[in-house]
């Protein structure tokens, strides 16, 4: 039987790390090995709430496909197939629910068709920025305090009688878990780790080990290994060591930058809150008073009626079907899906004082891996006591996995300048024509960015076609930077004019680190982070950073 003793080490400071001494007793005598914090996977430190939902039945509690007016579609594994008032083009609603839709590739695209690579070509190098799997909600969101509420008013009786297509909350009950994976996340996970193995597994030299980056939280680190088993299989151990950065207070931590943000979480970044609030306002009207209508006894506000809308994709990952869903109109998805949008505008992207700063240190790591050095000084929350190692930080690897947070991408793309998702979403309305941040295009839950590294033999063609036969102009050999957000190419060009505008949406990658040169000043880290500034009104800043002039005693 094993004897764990377990020191736990905060070091304090910019670059905190932690570590752990594992003691083993064997038949053949007692041995000691110090095995550091961030290699461990068990037992987990600082994993967050993990609280298992009840056992889904959705043989017994499907009543989705059945019935003489509806064709049969079999779930695959989430039951989909719903009669929505208004899906005049059998579209899915769980392509408009933000965040929280399950994965699924971009459908639209960002604005250039997908090119073949160039005969001659080649892929050296990727890095994937990944989201976990689709969870249970978040402890404390308004969804669970809502449901919980409202099942113990139905325990006991004073919620009153329920009617029409509400009728069935008068024999619901709350039973969703807190923050862990469900099944469809486990799978959503393992499904992409072997797109990816597919996509880039010639790049992984067989006789290496690759170093694989996490945080502690239970669903990214059981992210992290159904990715892994996904790409390499079920002995992924023998090909790839994790990586686990504490996410917690206190600790840096480019995944999950916001931690070492206050501001981030302070009244001065709510405005994609407050505007969400202003929007809700606008497209749940009818569906309140329609709503509260059909329970006379139970008061219905418009965040009542909200986070009923929230409990739909919630319950649907966690047990495969939701009655709370077919509630809503086509038009009323849509809505929902732009109040996403217009929060994480607001909250993560450029109409926020800190979306610059909270993602600016996962910029700050990938601008060294491509520059071939470790980081040695840091303005920022990136980890300096892992990230100025190369045994944690290794600069020779063709394939890097790292994973994070829907927040923490959408602050990463802002830090990086990606100024095609920053107009201003209107909030009150109306939707915006060729809106280019949809939420649930670009962090679903499974989310992707992959960053590859190209190799060519002469500059290609800015203008190039798919079916170019010669892709190729005069000149030498050019390295190139290709950014794709869940399968579709990103046009680097709409957002850095130096990159040009390029059909392929590449940009010479000596172009793209020059730009990038500024992106530390722009994000003002410091000052966005723990620096005193007014509050502006949703829309009032631009570039994910404090107002220009903004004092730092106001």
């Amino acid at each position: 039987m094993s004897l764990c003793a377990i020191l736990f080490l905060a070091l304090t400071g910019f670059g905190q790390a932690a570590y752990l001494d594992k003691k083993q007793a064997s038949t053949e005598g007692s041995t000691s090995t110090s095995v550091p914090q961030y290699f461990q996977t068990t037992p987990e430190i600082y994993a967050g709430p993990t609280i298992t939902g009840a056992a889904p039945f959705l043989a017994a509690t499907n009543p989705a496909p059945f019935g003489p007016s509806r064709s049969f579609v079999a779930n695959a594994p989430l039951e989909t197939a719903l009669p929505i008032v208004g899906d005049t083009q059998n579209a899915s609603i769980f392509h408009l629910m933000g965040q929280l839709s399950p994965y699924f590739p971009n459908p639209d695209g960002l604005g250039v068709q997908e090119m073949p690579l160039p005969a001659g070509a080649s892929i050296g190098q990727v890095h994937v920025l990944h989201r976990h799997g689709s969870r249970y909600p978040t402890t404390g969101a308004g969804s669970v305090k809502f449901g919980k509420s409202l099942a113990n008013q139905i325990k006991v009786g004073t919620a009153g009688n329920f009617t029409g297509a509400l009728s069935f909350l008068n024999s619901w009950t709350y039973k969703l878990g807190a923050e862990i994976l469900v099944p469809v996340g486990r799978q959503e996970l393992f499904d992409s780790g072997v797109l990816h193995y597919y996509d880039y597994g010639h790049l992984y030299n067989t006789s290496t080990k690759i170093i694989a980056r996490t945080t502690t939280q239970d669903r990214m680190l059981k992210s992290a290994e159904y990715f892994m088993a996904g790409f390499f299989g079920l002995e992924w151990t023998n090909n790839a060591t994790l990586e686990l950065i504490i996410e917690q207070e206190g600790f840096n931590n480019s995944l999950a930058g916001y931690f070492q943000c206050n501001n981030s979480n302070a009244a001065v970044n709510q405005g994609g809150t407050n505007a969400s609030i202003v929007w809700e306002n606008v497209y749940l009207q009818n569906a309140t008073k329609r709503l509260q209508a059909l329970s006379p006894n139970f008061k219905l506000n418009v965040s009542d009626v909200y986070n009923m809308q929230t409990l739909c994709p919630y319950e649907t990952v966690a047990f495969g079907y939701s009655a709370f869903c077919d509630l809503f109109t086509y038009e009323e998805w849509q809505g929902f899906e732009y109040s996403i949008d217009v929060n994480f505008a607001g909250n993560n992207y450029f109409q926020s004082p800190t979306g610059r700063a909270v993602g600016i240190g996962y910029v700050e790591e990938i601008l060294a891996r491509l520059q071939h050095h470790v980081l040695t000084t840091t303005g920022t929350q990136a980890n300096l006591t892992l990230d100025n190692n190369t045994r944690t930080f290794p600069l020779n690897q063709t394939l890097y996995f790292d994973f994070s947070h829907d927040t923490n991408i959408a602050a990463i793309l802002t830090a990086f300048g990606i100024t095609q998702f920053a107009p201003v979403l209107p909030s009150s309305g109306p939707i915006p024509n060729n809106q280019q941040l949809i939420v649930s295009h670009l962090q679903p839950f499974g989310a992707r960015v992959d960053i590859e590294i190209i190799s060519a033999p002469r500059p290609v063609s800015a203008s190039r076609t798919a079916s170019s036969v010669n892709c190729y102009e005069e000149g030498p050999a050019t390295m190139y930077i290709h950014f794709i957000i869940n399968q579709r190419t990103l046009p680097l060009g709409a957002s850095f004019p130096a990159c040009g505008n390029r059909t392929d949406g590449w940009c010479e990658l000596q172009t793209f680190l020059q730009v990038q040169n500024n992106s530390l000043a722009e994000a003002q880290y410091e000052f966005a982070c723990n620096g005193k500034y007014a509050a502006v009104p949703y829309g009032t800043l631009m570039n994910g950073a404090p107002q220009p002039g903004a004092s730092s005693s106001a």
